[in-house]
């Protein structure tokens, strides 16, 4: 277990079990998740009350993680080294993170804001994770995978590309694109769905795939795998 009195924000630190980010030093509002295996960074050693502030290593996301589970983290000496990966090699991995969406979809889930960890996921969680499981790392929210993304217009899709939907001003949803129209996508109850599903980019599919199309904001192509102080958002 790691003495909060010792924690160190040049210290790496090894997640040895699943654990949960959230978004006030209440620890209140998730916001993600971490999954057994990854590296965090302390972000800062203030008090308070609950939680202590942590940033991911893979993917530069901050939270507050609980005091009680201080418990998951191991002191590291190693410095986290990211994937290097050149497009074809991210090319060859794309069956993967597809298969990956395809499973999550035939396990029983239900949305979950700030979900990352099976079996519930929300939208740029399960992105996140079908790529990480191939050994690609993305941002962690729709709007950075965005921007993280080779843009591409929506005729130039290919499976394996990202789909965001969202406001003229900013991505708030993405899906996997699989294909003949088709994209894999965990969607809430608000857009008509709980959980994972395939829609459709039409405007004349059921009522699901009208209502994101009509916030379709165009596709991206994950060409790099991400690396640490990359943040372009």
């Amino acid at each position: 277990m790691v003495d909060f009195n010792a924690l160190r924000t040049d210290q790496i630190y090894y997640c040895k079990r699943p654990l949960n980010l959230y978004q006030s030093p209440q620890a209140e509002s998730l916001v993600t998740q971490v999954a057994t295996g990854r590296y965090l960074q302390i972000a800062s050693t203030r008090e308070a009350t609950k939680a202590i502030y942590v940033t991911l290593c893979e993917d530069d996301y901050p939270g507050w993680l609980q005091f009680a589970d201080l418990d998951a983290l191991i002191p590291t000496q190693d410095a986290y080294h990211p994937p290097q990966l050149s497009y074809g090699e991210i090319c060859d991995r794309l069956p993967q993170v597809i298969a990956f969406c395809q499973a999550a979809m035939a396990t029983p889930n239900e949305y979950l804001w700030g979900g990352t960890l099976a079996p519930n996921y929300d939208c740029s969680g399960l992105m996140q994770a079908a790529f990480a499981a191939a050994g690609i790392w993305l941002p962690r929210d729709a709007y950075q995978q965005e921007t993280f993304c080779q843009a591409i217009d929506l005729k130039d899709l290919m499976p394996g590309d990202l789909v965001f939907f969202g406001t003229a001003q900013k991505a708030t949803h993405v899906g996997l694109y699989l294909g003949n129209a088709n994209y894999i996508h965990s969607s809430g109850k608000a857009q008509g769905r709980n959980g994972i599903g395939i829609d459709r980019l039409s405007a004349e599919g059921d009522r699901v795939s009208q209502t994101y199309y009509a916030q379709c904001r165009g596709g991206g192509r994950v060409v790099a795998s991400y690396q640490p102080g990359q943040r372009g958002w």
